[in-house]
């Protein structure tokens, strides 16, 4: 996605709604110069009906903003091995 509109409707299309219940926590694990990588957990629902975790890679400008960012995400439940 590139673009604060596109990013956007990409969340608006993955989400029940506005009141969607969400929890999520975040934890810098590695910084060098103007690259960050953040350990995030994400649990939807309550009970909890979907849970991810992601590593986020994130380049930042001279101005402080986001230049570039990548998203590895994992979920725990999920299979990882070929069928």
């Amino acid at each position: 996605m590139r673009g604060l509109p596109a990013i956007a409707a990409m969340w608006e299309a993955e989400r029940t709604g506005p009141d969607e219940d969400f929890r999520m926590t975040s934890e810098p694990v590695a910084l060098d110069g103007d690259t960050a990588v953040v350990r995030v957990e994400v649990t939807y629902g309550e009970p909890t009906r979907q849970q991810y975790r992601d590593l986020w890679i994130i380049r930042f400008a001279g101005d402080g903003r986001c230049r570039a960012f990548e998203e590895w995400p994992f979920w725990p439940e999920k299979s990882y091995r070929p069928d």
